[in-house]
């Protein structure tokens, strides 16, 4: 029995980046030779087991064969002749696919350290295209590496273009298309996640409401960038900068602007209500994907309100309580910095204004603050009841953030 560590350790420390899981493949072993030393089983498909002490995982290697459509069309076999290079290759990208023995020796037959050299992420072998799952990995691990100088290679982006014709990304679940891409909204530059996607034509398939964006142009005064879609990704990488590693952010930023694609072309650049039309397609797009909840109800608060909140210092006292109000800041108060990151985002992602500053979100929280002194008790004791009591605490509201406004001019 030898015991080897295997992928993203590996591939981490040899980055220079802090390791996350380490996972561990065994050769020359059974499952009751593992559970005869203490590990626990927990795989249901193949042998996966977690070591007594560490809980660490150690998997049998195992190779694959295609069986069906989709990424659950496999049958796997896991014996004790099973190689750690037939283990290996069944990988994803060369880089996922180098193992470290117990004396620290790598061991590498598909090129996996020549590639984190050259800053690539290469497919392992022909065998890529059976898992559809494997062209979001490809993605995601674009949009982790791009900072870091990664990009796709050209033979991996031929065969990321063939899955997608011949219908592998159809069969896609949906937990597992938003599973990757929540996963890729918290890496260091999302925009790389889209841009391959676009790159290879599986944006249009998994995201066409994304998709639609490009193309679209925006004022030139407003947006240097002119195109939504690049406007898109730069605010998903200044969300990136904002909250790193903050999905629900991310998924904002996302669909912020869904509602320009819906502008007629003969109205371009001007996207007036863009606000409100975004919300359809954004819900559309949450109920094919099962987004989560809080993320769905945030964005569409974000893509309804994001002008709002670019104009807060023009408003009326009582339109900025409104806007707390949609928000349910009174009451929850934790929404509202994920809120006032996406909509700093939207205004740091144009070319030319990365660094702007953004007073409103500073305003904002000050206008929440004076607002929530505000509460029933006195209201009650002067004899109020019912609606009055509410009328009046509004009332009071609108007057605490007129003061507070008044105190900062």
């Amino acid at each position: 029995m030898h015991i080897y560590l295997v992928g993203g350790a590996v591939r981490d420390k040899l980055l220079g980046r802090p390791e996350g899981d380490r996972d561990y493949v065994v050769t020359g072993a059974r499952p009751e030779d593992l559970l005869a030393l203490g590990y626990q089983p927990v795989g249901r498909d193949f042998p996966v087991f977690l070591h007594p002490r560490t809980g660490e995982e150690y998997a049998l290697a195992r190779t694959e064969r295609k069986s069906g459509r989709g990424y659950h069309g496999f049958v796997f076999q896991a014996d004790p002749a099973v190689t750690l290079e037939q283990d290996l290759a069944r990988r994803d990208l060369s880089i996922n696919a180098i193992a470290e023995d117990e004396h620290g020796t790598l061991i590498d037959p598909y090129g996996g350290v020549r590639d984190i050299e050259a800053r690539v992420l290469r497919h392992v072998s022909a065998a890529f295209v059976e898992d559809p799952v494997r062209l979001l990995r490809v993605a995601r691990f674009a949009a982790r590496f791009a900072p870091l100088g990664f990009t796709v290679a050209d033979e991996t982006m031929a065969l990321l273009r063939q899955m997608v014709a011949e219908g592998e990304v159809d069969h896609l679940v949906p937990e597992r298309v938003w599973a990757e891409t929540r996963k890729a909204l918290a890496e260091a530059q999302p925009s790389a996640f889209l841009r391959v996607l676009r790159g290879c034509g599986a944006l249009c398939v998994l995201y066409p409401e994304v998709d639609a964006l490009y193309g679209v142009p925006q004022r030139a005064e407003f947006h240097p960038e002119i195109d939504t879609g690049v406007h898109v990704e730069m605010v998903l990488d200044a969300a990136a900068a904002i909250a790193p590693g903050d999905d629900l952010v991310g998924f904002c930023a996302l669909t912020h602007d869904l509602g320009k694609a819906l502008t007629p072309a003969a109205e371009w650049p001007r996207h007036i209500g863009h606000e409100q039309l975004g919300v359809a397609p954004l819900r559309a797009l949450a109920a094919r994907l099962r987004v989560p909840a809080e993320h769905a109800a945030l964005a569409e608060l974000v893509c309804r309100e994001h002008l709002n909140v670019h104009r807060a210092l023009e408003l009326r006292p009582a339109t900025v309580l409104k806007l707390l109000a949609a928000l349910d800041a009174l009451r929850r108060p934790e929404r509202l910095e994920p809120f006032l990151a996406a909509c700093l985002a939207d205004q740091r992602g144009r070319l030319g204004h990365e660094h702007d500053g953004y007073p409103q979100a500073a305003y904002l929280r000050r206008a929440r603050d004076a607002a929530a002194t505000v509460t029933a008790a006195p209201f009650v004791a002067q004899g109020l009841q019912g609606p009055a009591i509410g009328a009046a605490m509004e009332r009071a509201r609108i007057g605490a953030i007129a003061e507070m406004k008044q105190c900062n001019i």
